[in-house]
């Protein structure tokens, strides 16, 4: 994988100090998510050392075997919630945690920096009532329509809580990326308040980044097949010929539920 996009910590929750550990540290399982239509736990992530003194790091695990097999969907969607995250760090852009492919208690899967969120608020209450976060739910839906996201529910918005350690309260994140880089067009989301508006100019420069990536390179290693990061090439160059963001077209834009 490509090291330009390893090794950068934009869009990352996890002090570059602890990386180790939630990478390697001993893993156990503190609970299974609600609500969740496939297996999600809330994982604690031990130190490396034993030492006491070492926080418990926390995640969310999403193992391979609790996939649900989805008729329009390749399996291994643990690769894609990786692959999300792998984007947000190569545009720049703080919208998603830090998000790894790691063995676990049940195997291969991904882990992701738990957001320490506000559950009270999601992306409905905070287009009605948190305009200082206006700019960066811009930013996030930019990033789904590069990531061609099937599925952002307002729920799959978070803001971190104003008790949070990690950073401030105005901080949001896009969770629950699985379904995510099909090759084909499968746009979902709930977030079409800045349907018809020109996408942000700051933001061009890192997709003009993102579209003038060969075809044939794979600067996602394993996460993502060819053909995937093709069309992601893609969606990033019709994004510059066309800098708008689009309109529904049908029902089918639509996630449900919508929260």
């Amino acid at each position: 994988m490509d090291s330009e996009i390893v090794n950068r910590d934009a869009t990352s929750l996890v002090d570059p100090d602890e990386f180790d550990q939630f990478a390697e540290g001993e893993m156990e399982i503190e609970g299974r998510m609600p609500w969740s239509s496939n297996a999600t736990f809330l994982v604690q992530l031990k130190g490396l050392t034993g030492s006491v003194d070492e926080p418990v790091l926390k995640g969310i695990y999403k193992p391979f075997k609790g996939e649900r097999p989805l008729w329009d969907f390749p399996d291994g969607l643990y690769r894609r919630e990786a692959a999300a995250f792998e984007l947000a760090a190569f545009l720049g852009w703080d919208v998603i945690p830090r998000t790894i492919v790691r063995d676990g208690t049940f195997g291969l899967g991904s882990v992701q920096w738990f957001v320490d969120a506000d559950f009270e608020q999601h992306y409905f209450t905070m287009m009605e009532n948190r305009p200082e976060l206006l700019e960066q739910l811009r930013t996030l839906a930019v990033f789904d329509l590069l990531a061609n996201n099937a599925d952002r529910k307002g729920g799959h918005v978070l803001v971190l809580a104003a008790s949070s350690p990690e950073a401030g309260p105005d901080t949001i994140w896009g969770i629950d990326n699985g379904l995510c880089f099909h090759d084909e067009p499968k746009l979902r989301t709930v977030m079409w308040d800045f349907a018809g508006d020109m996408i942000p100019k700051v933001l061009l420069p890192d997709i003009e980044r993102l579209a003038s990536l060969s075809e044939t390179s794979d600067p996602f290693g394993e996460l993502l097949t060819d053909n995937e990061c093709g069309a992601l090439i893609e969606r990033a160059q019709k994004i510059l010929r066309k800098p708008v963001y689009p309109r529904p077209t049908s029902n089918y834009a639509y996630p449900w539920p919508m929260v």
